[in-house]
């Protein structure tokens, strides 16, 4: 049977085919360039990747396992289905280029027009070691995670594994655009010619090994072209005089030389003392051999077999190094303690310098006082990596930045040293950084005022498709009770307007992504953080998410603020506007209704006010015509459309009107479902409308569905953007059972905006009586409110409402009331849309 040994774009060739491919590579690098790779699609599949790993049971680890190296264990693969979940790659991201989605070009300072970015520096060509199985696979996802096309070298005695974890990680792409993305070759690096081919379009590569393996890599490496070197270090732990007395502190230690066999850049390979005196370096030798000693061999406590054999040049380095060292004993510079076996060996020197041990359980102690550690360190600087450090506090923090200061790139506590964290820095820089570009564009403050992303003019945002069975609120309530600390970090809950108030919770980072996405939004519906004056008025405490959310969307945004909340003293409120000159207000409709109107006269003295956002309810055309004649507004606007479940789902730009928004086609995907039935609307028709978020940690919210109607807007909007459109539609509560009639809230407000010239609020009230149902429509009371003439409007203009009440089957009732009369939700201020008193 043929094998292949190379995978080139999604499919495996041989060395015939390779050859000729690596002869075209420059184009394929183009093509696959030239469409562009949004983070989420190599989250989505690295994440489900890295579920099927961490199950041995899974296929997809059944299919993996044969090509394992010999003697290698299985649980590698669980090992690397731990480092590619989400929660890791997520926080990566965060860690080191500052976001879940570093290459879209969004305002670096809210308050301009200058856009930056993290773009991918082109073509990656990663040469891999040959000892580590999961190095080749991970160097490759940090080259997707940047952007990049990689093109990956594996030695010529390794197995097939990457190879075939590249192929299962690009099966999980429906895209395709993985597989654009990924090169693996197994070739020998006598191959000079292939490994010029894969050199020489490339815009950076990393190397993984010794000074041998880089220098002769950078022969071919182009002018211009980025070196990466992840090559050999040196480690050492560093002791006080209370740390190296202490029996706990010696057992880390020997922890720390025992695993891997001193085999990790980060194992230590010199044991430095705080001292001067050589009788204490040859005392605390003698003591740490015994607790050596006292250690079972690392491959037999592990497995219960015999240790892997040494090769023969490693026996032999370890053999003339403790001879040598034996030898310098009669000097007076050294003292060897060893095993008989020499399966471990403590050889105390009095010298200082650095030098590398023959590793296997063999380890350098020297004297080392801190006065003299940086000029005794730094010539070493370039060799650098781990300093175990075991002291008092005070010596911990005046030792790291010591060590720091002398080329050290890694302090950890002795006993602690290999061990790592997700996101941490490798050999002092962060990779992704390495394999990206900072770039920035700058534009016309006038034309992009309210552009916060230029990615959303240039090209549509494409995720992977929802899946699975829809959700509702009760779907998600009890799992978010269930979550774990990490992602329970910030509770808020719901304003209770269609039923009973529901918890949802986040991490700080998913808060975090959301309020910036929220404020991008604010931006595109024509707030000015430079200009504007805020004052925040939605409703405050109860765990109720809005003002706290929009002061953070503030802060963001660099805005100036009046953290100032709905309240119930209204004059109060309106004399705060006027003293700290406000000019633009944030809250909910119904109580901006009630503000204005109850302190109308101070408010149109001090004629201000120009710009209104708002959330939660919709102000009517009739309410906005009425903002604008009587109160001078200029600007009426949604400030988000969202959910408390969910984040903030839609934004408005200066060309959306009513209830028309741009989705945050970066974070959530979009579905209009039939009334009735789980399947698509025919686009343009009214449907329900359900969200899945790609932006939560901890949480599956997938295929949600919110209780809103709504309907896709057909083409792209006037203002450039390529994010869908949708017109919201009410919802689904706001339809109404009555009668043997389905009525909609959404239609007795159109008819009394539209015929009936109400510019109020209204609300919905059923009851059921001896005879027949009621419906009273209760609208706000105005100078010119008449009930009896909104009645016939309301008969008039909705066929169904006519054939019940013609039928005999409902009583019309229209009242008019005070404001301050009409029911709302306690927690939200929110009015409720329909009370419906039958049950």
């Amino acid at each position: 049977m043929t094998v292949y040994h190379h995978y080139w774009q999604g499919e495996f060739v041989g060395d015939e085919e390779a050859g000729r491919r690596l002869a075209g590579l420059p184009a394929a690098v183009e093509d696959a360039l030239a469409s562009g790779l949004e983070t989420e699609t190599v989250l989505a599949a690295c994440d489900a990747l890295a579920t099927a790993l961490r199950d041995p049971g899974h296929p997809v680890h059944a299919r993996l396992a044969p090509h394992l190296p010999e003697g290698e264990d299985p649980a590698v693969l669980v090992e690397l289905g731990g480092l590619l979940g989400r929660r890791e790659l997520t926080r990566k991201l965060r860690r080191e280029l500052g976001s879940a989605t570093p290459g879209r070009l969004n305002r670096a300072d809210p308050r301009e027009t200058v856009y930056e970015a993290w773009a991918p520096v082109g073509l990656v060509a990663h040469i891999a070691p040959g000892n580590a199985a999961t190095v080749a696979p991970l160097s490759i996802v940090e080259g997707l995670l940047a952007g990049n096309v990689n093109v990956l070298k594996t030695s010529s005695a390794d197995t097939l594994l990457t190879q075939h974890l590249m192929a299962e990680l690009t099966a999980l792409d429906p895209s395709g655009a993985l597989a654009a993305r990924i090169v693996v070759l197994r070739f020998p690096s006598s191959r000079q010619e292939w490994l010029g081919l894969m050199c020489a379009p490339a815009d950076a590569v990393a190397v993984w090994g010794g000074e041998g393996a880089v220098e002769g890599v950078a022969a071919h490496v182009p002018a211009g072209c980025r070196l990466v070197e992840w090559g050999h270090r040196i480690s050492f732990a560093y002791l006080t005089g209370d740390a190296w007395s202490d029996a706990d502190t010696l057992d880390a230690l020997a922890g720390d030389v025992c695993l891997h066999e001193q085999q990790a850049c980060s194992s230590p390979q010199v044991v430095y003392l705080d001292t001067e005196d050589e009788d204490e370096v040859f005392a605390f030798a003698e003591r740490f051999a015994a607790v050596l000693a006292a250690r079972p061999p690392a491959a037999a406590a592990a497995s219960g077999g015999e240790p892997d054999p040494v090769e023969d040049a490693e026996a032999a380095e370890l053999t003339t190094t403790e001879l040598v060292a034996r030898l310098e004993e009669h000097l007076g510079l050294t003292r060897v303690f060893a095993a008989p076996d020499g399966s471990w060996r403590v050889m105390a020197d009095t010298r200082s310098p650095l030098a590398a041990s023959p590793l296997h359980r063999s380890v350098w102690v020297k004297p080392l006082p801190r006065k003299r550690l940086i000029a005794t360190l730094r010539p070493m600087r370039r060799y650098l990596q781990t300093a175990g450090l075991a002291g008092g506090r005070t010596d911990i923090a005046e030792l790291s930045r010591t060590v720091l200061a002398a080329g050290v790139t890694r302090v950890t506590p002795v006993g602690a040293m290999l061990e790592s964290y997700a996101g941490e820095p490798h050999d002092g820089v962060y990779a992704l950084q390495r394999y990206s570009r900072r770039v920035a564009v700058q534009a016309d403050p006038a034309r992009f005022a309210t552009t916060a992303c230029l990615d959303d003019l240039a090209r549509p945002v494409v995720l992977p498709q929802p899946a699975g069975p829809l959700l509702g609120k009760e779907d998600v309530q009890e799992p978010g009770r269930q979550l774990a600390r990490a992602d329970a970090e910030l509770y808020f809950r719901s304003g209770g307007s269609t039923g009973a108030p529901a918890l949802s919770v986040f991490s700080y980072d998913d808060y975090d992504t959301q309020m910036h996405a929220a404020a991008r939004g604010l931006l595109a519906a024509g707030y000015d953080p430079v200009g504007d004056r805020t004052a925040n008025l939605f409703y405050c405490g109860a765990m109720y998410g809005s003002f706290i959310s929009f002061f953070s969307v503030l802060e963001r945004l660099g805005g100036v603020q009046l953290p100032l909340s709905a309240g119930p003293d209204h004059r109060a409120t309106a004399q705060a506007l006027i003293d700290h000159r406000a000019d633009t207000l944030f809250g909910m409709p119904s109580y901006l209704w009630q503000l204005l109107h109850a302190e109308a006269d101070a408010l149109r003295a001090y004629g201000g006010l120009r710009k209104v956002f708002y959330g939660g309810e919709h102000f009517t055309e009739e309410q906005q015509r009425t903002l604008k004649d009587d109160f001078g507004i200029e600007v009426v606007r949604s400030i988000t459309y969202g959910s408390t479940d969910l984040g903030p789902l839609g934004y408005q730009c200066t060309e959306s009107s009513g209830g028309v928004h741009h989705l945050h086609a970066d974070l959530h995907t979009m579905e209009i479902l039939d009334l009735a039935e789980d399947r698509p609307v025919v686009p343009g028709e009214t449907g329900r409308l359900v969200f899945t978020t790609h932006a939560r940690r901890g949480q599956h919210l997938g295929r949600y569905v919110i209780g809103d109607l709504g309907r896709q807007v057909p083409g792209r909007c006037p203002c450039g953007r390529h994010s869908p459109r949708f017109e919201l539609r009410g919802r689904s509560g706001d339809v109404m059972r009555v009668a043997t009639y389905f009525l909609n809230h959404r239609r007795f407000l159109d008819l009394a905006g539209e015929r009936g010239g109400h510019r109020g609020e209204l609300q919905v009230r059923l009851d059921g009586t001896d005879a027949r149902e009621r419906l009273t429509v209760r609208v706000e009371r105005a100078g010119a409110t008449d009930p009896e003439w909104l009645r016939e409007v309301f008969l008039a203009g909705y066929p169904e409402l006519r054939s019940a009440v013609t039928e005999g089957l409902l009583d019309l009732v229209v009242e008019a009331v005070d404001g301050a009369a009409l029911d709302r939700s306690p927690t939200s201020g929110k009015l409720l849309a329909v009370v419906d008193a039958r049950r």
